[in-house]
């Protein structure tokens, strides 16, 4: 028997008084029960401490035994439960009979509290010798007139049953038989029923079968101990699931969530078939929508996602109803119902789903919601990927998400918008229109970016003149308003010319004097009716600038090919966008010059201008205006005109091959299922069964023929996957041989540790002292025991983890030898918890990844140091020794090249995310060896040091392997 098992009681004993034995048997005898209570407690510390005071037991006795103060009572009670009750010969000592005659008087109490409470004493008493004699008062107690004592008689004789067999009480399960028979407490009866549940199956069942449709009074206990039976006999034998189908599906309706939730967790995992599926699904469907507390939506939820991993289409059937779930004010919640459902949306029912989500989408507007913006991000991905599959919806909710480019979330809307033009050209034209609209509403730079390519790309002839007069309006004013440069030049560079640089005189390290150009602050003044376009532009956002440059441009060249080059229309425009580029360039400059730089403090020279951050967009400026001067129709203005639409239908279609590709990517190893069935097991065949008036049950039958027929069985957790988790504590020489099996159960740590006395002396006061190092924390420390020689004990440790972190446990074995009283002492080897336990592999998005990176503070750089030659062969080996996820297409890793960027993503079981970037070049004069750094954030530094350690250590190890 474990360690855990004969636990039955935990004191605190962190605050204990240093008394000693003839001053707790001095305060026993005294008259005042509240000094008793004190004395009784330093006893029993002292006792769990290991100290025998073999002089109290016969103190308590003769002073406290017949004593009627409650709270003495009780703590006498915890006393009997612990005191030594053997001698050191290993007979029952000679007090105990007038312990045994104290709790007999006790059993035939007139108070039923203390007649109750000595019944759960007696639950926990292992030594039959004491109750043997207390067996025909515990008999009388199943008959007594108050419901707490016939219930906790009834729980009595169960752990009696249970931990002695028929030794002691034959005639167990036809007392209690008869006692259900009539009984009308639900406790009482749930207890009984628990007894004949371990002890007499088969009368259980009976009882079940008689009383069927009288559950509803019977409880919830009762309720969950039927769904307990009905698990534990159908997976030892199949073929018995014919009898507890009515159960199941009577309890689904039970008033109770738990027993609802349980009923519907036992049918799916007993069944495949359709319709035990269809109202386990639906069960758990009603509690999502049902139930306020979000835990509980988010373990229901999960549920859902297993059904949905196995019977898809069952669950379809019911979407609408699990699409309830977005109402939670959660986001989290709303967010894990967008993952189970989107990938279930098909023609029948993408209408009534779209009107959810729009739904939904219009409330993140009206309501003060928390994180409303992270939701109606989902919300638009959701959409998105409902129009990518369904073009017939596609013009319905692009109305809809119009109104939300001023808002937050607006980049997710533009994206969403730039794919509905490239992939519906007959939404090209109404997207068009209401995009020019909302043009002026637009703020944020980026979703402003985007809205001048697609006008820049696909605004055709008719919305031509309207497109280049709003842009125009955007940049402060009409561009083209007259037909000369000299008229047209002066109109913009009084509004895009903030600055001018001037030249000033400055004092060198030599004592010389030399002039240099100093940007000043122009007289352009921003107000609160200033376009948003143009004070982005006035801010320095000089990219903005050259985007809306190119825009117009592309406008210009279309309206070129339309009325010809030498049209007055094209000219103006031709002229006004020259003088935009020319005066973005000029802003360009007085912003690098009117800056200094942050480690010299000294302004830039015009010659350095060609190594700062907008060197890049001054060439591109330079490039449109070179475009305009000749924009005869050539392969430059082709191009400029038609790849840009071409390169984006590719990356679309890159896109849609790597989504499908994942959508129908074939199962994970933990999923397979393996042949577990014996060539001789019976095979049910259901042509050659009788006919059956239930269907529920003949498809429930039906899906264990199947999987005997074809041998399949979910794979569960092998021997050796336990084996490969055992860790040697102790040397072989050692006097005590101590070896732990660490079983990590997500949120705790089970250690089974086994100790064998390897002496020919018997080990007293054999104690494991545990002790942990990271965000681990023992629970409760292991008893002390006494080992025989040659003899072994089994003790079990629990260990809560709070963060994914690595951590350590140590520990030292202290024993006496009962032939001396000197202590010894065995030291343990370190048990290293390796934060792959906690590491799952996930996925993320891009935008999702950048972000993370940018908020997340803990950052960890570790040098690539390893003799792979390969770029690719490193990646490999460094995401399966990380269990990580490479969220970089493989198309951007394939090719020749010497240099490598990939970013990786996981996700911990407590919710923690790990962000790595590897980043390693192939150097020639290295001898070919790879060099470079991988760089690992997480929000936490625990995973970020921990998952470094790893890292560093693989790399080592592949160094010693090689």
């Amino acid at each position: 028997m474990t360690t855990a098992d004969s636990c039955t009681v935990l004191f605190n004993t962190e605050k204990k008084d240093n008394v000693s034995q003839d001053e707790i048997l001095n305060l026993l005898e005294t008259s005042d029960e509240k000094v008793k209570v004190k004395a009784l407690k330093s006893a029993m510390i002292l006792l769990l401490d290991g100290d025998p005071m073999p002089k109290v037991l016969m103190t308590v006795i003769r002073f406290c035994i017949t004593t009627d103060h409650h709270e003495l009572k009780k703590v006498l009670m915890l006393f009997w439960e612990i005191v030594p009750k053997y001698g050191g010969d290993g007979k029952l000592l000679p007090e105990m009979i007038l312990v045994c005659n104290a709790l007999r008087n006790d059993l035939n109490h007139s108070n039923e509290f203390v007649r109750g409470s000595m019944l759960r004493l007696l639950c926990k008493l292992r030594e039959p010798e004491i109750i043997e004699p207390l067996l025909p008062s515990i008999k009388v107690c199943l008959e007594h007139r108050h419901s707490y004592v016939r219930r906790h008689s009834a729980l009595a004789l169960h752990h009696i049953r249970k931990h002695f067999g028929q030794a002691l009480i034959p005639d167990g399960a036809e007392l209690v038989e008869k006692f259900i028979s009539v009984e009308t407490d639900l406790g009482s009866r749930r207890n009984a029923f628990l007894m004949l549940f371990n002890e007499a199956e088969d009368v259980a069942i009976e009882f079940l079968t008689v009383n069927a449709s009288e559950f509803d009074r019977f409880g919830d206990g009762f309720a969950l101990l039927v769904l307990e039976l009905t698990r534990k006999v159908c997976r030892r034998d199949p073929a018995q699931k014919s009898q507890f189908v009515r159960f199941l599906f009577q309890l689904l309706g039970s008033a109770s969530a738990a027993v609802c939730y349980e009923a519907a967790w036992t049918l799916a995992s007993l069944s495949s078939s359709p319709t035990a599926v269809r109202a386990a699904a639906s069960t758990y469907t009603a509690l999502l929508c049902s139930q306020s507390d979000n835990n509980v939506k988010l373990i229901v939820l999960e549920r859902l996602a297993e059904i949905k991993r196995r019977h898809s289409r069952v669950l379809s059937e019911i979407l609408m109803d699990v699409l309830r779930a977005l109402a939670s004010p959660n986001v989290d919640i709303c967010k894990r119902t967008l993952e189970i459902t989107m990938s279930l949306v098909s023609n029948r029912n993408i209408d009534e789903v779209l009107q959810v989500l729009k739904r939904e989408i219009i409330r993140t507007r009206t309501s003060d919601m928390e994180r409303g913006a992270e939701y109606r991000a989902l919300l638009i991905n959701s959409i998105h990927s409902c129009a990518s599959r369904f073009p017939s919806v596609a013009e319905s909710v692009t109305h809809v998400l119009m109104d939300f480019l001023g808002l937050d979330g607006a980049v997710d809307v533009i994206i969403f918008i730039r794919s509905i033009v490239q992939q519906y050209p007959s939404l090209c034209p109404v997207v068009l229109e209401q995009l020019l609209a909302s043009f002026s509403e637009i703020q944020a730079p980026p979703v402003l970016a985007t809205t001048l390519w697609i006008l820049g790309e696909y605004v055709e002839l008719d919305l031509l003149d309207r497109c280049f007069g709003v842009i125009a309006q955007g940049l402060g004013g009409p561009l083209a308003s007259v037909g000369t440069i000299d008229d047209v030049s002066p109109d913009i560079p009084r509004q895009l010319h903030p600055s001018s640089p001037r030249s000033k005189s400055v004092v060198l390290e030599d004592g010389t004097y030399a002039s240099q150009a100093v940007a000043t602050e122009s007289d352009a003044v921003l107000t609160d009716s200033t376009p948003h376009l143009r004070r982005i532009i006035l801010s320095g956002d000089i990219y903005l600038g050259t985007i809306t440059a190119s825009a117009l441009t592309k406008l210009t060249l279309k309206t070129i090919q339309q009325y010809g080059s030498c049209s007055v229309l094209a000219k103006q425009r031709q002229c006004s966008t020259i003088v935009l580029c020319c005066e973005l360039g000029d802003l360009a400059n007085s912003k690098v010059l009117a800056t200094p730089d942050p480690v010299t403090s000294q302004y830039a020279d015009a010659e350095d201008l060609s190594s700062s951050s907008v060197a890049d967009s001054i060439e591109r400026l330079a490039f449109l205006i070179h475009l305009l001067l000749d924009p005869s129709p050539g392969q430059t203005s082709a191009l400029w005109l038609l790849e840009g639409k071409t390169s984006f239908q590719c990356c679309l279609q890159y896109r849609n091959k790597t989504e499908l590709g994942t959508a129908f990517s074939a199962p994970s190893d933990d999923k397979l299922h393996s042949a577990s069935n014996q060539p001789d097991d019976l095979i049910m065949w259901r042509q050659l069964r009788q006919a059956s008036t239930d269907n529920i049950a003949l498809e429930l039958y039906d899906v264990g023929d199947l999987q005997r027929a074809t041998g399949l069985r979910e794979a569960t957790d092998s021997f050796g996957v336990k084996l490969s988790h055992v860790y040697q504590l102790s040397g072989f020489t050692d006097p005590v041989y101590a070896e732990a099996c660490v079983t990590v159960h997500d949120y705790d740590i089970v250690l089974e540790i086994l100790i064998i006395n390897r002496t020919t002396s018997t080990l007293t006061n054999l104690t494991v002292e545990l002790a942990t190092m990271g965000d681990l924390k023992l629970v409760e420390r292991p008893q002390s025991l006494t080992l025989a020689p040659s003899a072994q004990h089994s003790i079990r440790a629990n260990i809560k983890v709070s963060s994914t972190e690595t951590g350590h446990i140590f520990g030292t074995i202290v024993f006496e030898k009962s032939s001396s009283a000197e202590k010894t002492y065995v030291n343990l080897n370190n048990i290293h918890l390796d934060i792959m336990d906690y590491i799952r592999p996930a996925g993320c998005s891009d935008d999702s990844f950048r972000h993370m990176w940018a908020e997340f503070e803990w950052e960890n750089k570790v040098a690539i140091a390893t003799s792979i030659t390969g770029l690719e062969d490193f990646l490999e080996h460094i995401v399966e020794c990380t269990n990580m996820r490479c969220l970089t297409p493989q198309s951007s890793l394939d090719g020749s090249s010497t240099f490598l960027a990939a970013n990786l993503y996981a996700k911990s079981i407590f919710g923690e995310d790990a962000l790595v970037n590897v980043s390693v070049e192939k150097k020639d004069d290295a001898d070919g060896k790879l060099s470079g750094y991988i760089r690992i954030r997480s929000k936490t530094q625990g995973i970020a040091l921990s998952l470094g350690d790893r890292i560093t250590a693989v790399q080592r190890g592949m160094a010693k392997i090689s």
